[in-house]
């Protein structure tokens, strides 16, 4: 994976540099790259990594099980690595830390007895242990999440860092000399997706076959994953509501109806489920906002909500998504492309842990704005268009309702300014934070 560049790495620097510094957990669900992406930081910023897998690690399992006197862990994860870890130039990671759950207690006392320490810890069902009463170190640490790789990260892996430095610079005319070529990649990016594996194998081989084999392998890793770690009594609704998320996501009202799971389904025998799939990173939820006003949690109405998978290569996967189909274009996918291209849209935005995001709909259905972001001091609604339909009814209808200052449309058409509204290119949506701050400064 050399090619591979994860924007991550520069928020792991300044965690490295942070004079509040706490040992610092990785969430994310299975093969996002947590461990690669710790040993890569470990390689570029210190002299040598002290890595430590907790998976089926018996002797680490009696290490925390004594007191938890950390100069003696020290010394034990010193005879477990083979050389002498000192404070500022090693980074201590702990693999698979859900896996001896007094490891997790342990990095409290790591924080308040040797701060003078570098520790990482992450572990893909980490979600699921912090929810079942593992004793956990409220306050002492730092929280870093991980997910699938974006559509920037995606084009610095193919070596076209020359389209995400002309992104970036926010020329949007340079930038329409450039579309079909961004576009193609961005067409590849909604096969292929984010999950490091499969971007690999696409890098290496070029052929979409051998992707599509990965990302079924990742798909029944997942299903293997509920079977051995949920709870039995809900192993058959969990499996039932995952599977029922790309029919959920093919309906032009992508509300989540638990009819469609089961008929007759009710909310509260699938809460349970939803929040177990949450807690793995498999499911992103996005809820209903009533009104636009600060802050929108306070406006969510629990009753209705989206539910999308963690990446978009799985969801075309599951979907069996033919590759011909998706990069030709086929009068029998568009209803889905609209699918596709929101679960795109929500990944790009979901990295900025600054986005907090939910969708909002006029109470009898007759208009809907798919995503409702609250970025820093501003709520912008953004209405998300497969192609070049520039139509925006829903958008227009709620900016005059509400007098909303700041629009969005995201579309394949180039940048265009409406006044009321502003149309960004669907490849340039992972930098709308930045675009928004720079327009809102001038």
């Amino acid at each position: 994976m050399q090619k591979m560049y994860r924007e991550a790495i520069s928020k792991l620097e300044s965690w490295k540099n942070s004079l509040h510094r706490k040992p610092l957990i990785i969430k994310g669900a299975r093969q996002v790259g947590k461990t690669w992406l710790m040993k890569e930081f470990g390689k570029k910023y210190y002299r040598q990594c002290a890595y430590v897998s907790m998976d089926e690690n018996e002797r680490m399992e009696s290490v925390f099980r004594d007191a938890f006197d950390v100069k003696r862990i020290i010394q034990s994860l010193e005879i477990e690595v083979g050389f002498q870890i000192a404070p500022e130039d090693t980074l201590i990671i702990f693999d698979e830390i859900q896996e001896v759950p007094r490891a997790i207690k342990a990095l409290k006392y790591f924080y308040e007895q040797t701060p003078e320490y570098h520790v990482i810890a992450a572990g893909s069902m980490l979600g699921i242990a912090l929810h079942e009463g593992t004793s956990f170190p409220v306050g002492k640490v730092d929280f870093l999440n991980l997910y699938p790789m974006t559509f920037r990260e995606f084009l610095l892996a193919c070596g076209q860092q020359r389209f995400t430095d002309l992104i970036d610079s926010g020329d949007f005319q340079m930038m329409s000399h450039f579309r079909t070529e961004i576009i193609d990649y961005l067409k590849f990016y909604y096969y292929v997706g984010g999950m490091p594996e499969a971007v690999e194998i696409y890098l290496e081989t070029k052929d979409l076959k051998a992707v599509r084999s990965v990302q079924n392998k990742l798909l029944m890793a997942y299903e293997n994953d509920l079977s051995k770690y949920a709870p039995a009594e809900i192993v058959t609704k969990i499996r039932m509501l995952w599977n029922s998320i790309p029919t959920q996501l093919a309906r032009e009202n992508k509300k989540f109806i638990y009819g469609l799971v089961r008929e007759g389904a009710r909310a509260r025998e699938y809460e349970v489920a939803i929040t177990w799939l949450m807690d793995v990173g498999l499911v992103y939820k996005v809820g209903r906002v009533n009104k636009p006003d600060f802050p929108l949690r306070a406006y969510q109405d629990f009753t209705a909500f989206k539910l999308f998978i963690l990446d978009i290569g799985l969801l075309g996967a599951m979907s069996r998504l033919n590759a011909r189909i998706l990069l030709e274009g086929d009068s029998l996918f568009e209803e889905f492309k609209g699918a596709l291209t929101e679960q795109y849209v929500l990944q790009q935005l979901i990295v900025n842990e600054e986005n907090d995001i939910f969708y909002w709909s006029a109470e009898r259905g007759t208009a809907e704005i798919d995503f409702l972001v609250q970025m820093d001091d501003k709520i912008v609604p953004i209405e998300v268009k497969a192609e070049e339909n520039l139509q925006a009814k829903s958008l227009r209808l709620f900016v005059q309702k509400y007098n909303i200052k700041y629009a969005v449309r995201t579309s394949m058409s180039d940048y265009r300014d409406q006044n009321w509204m502003v149309n960004y290119p669907l490849y340039s949506v992972g930098n709308l934070n930045k675009y928004l701050t720079e327009e809102t400064s001038e």
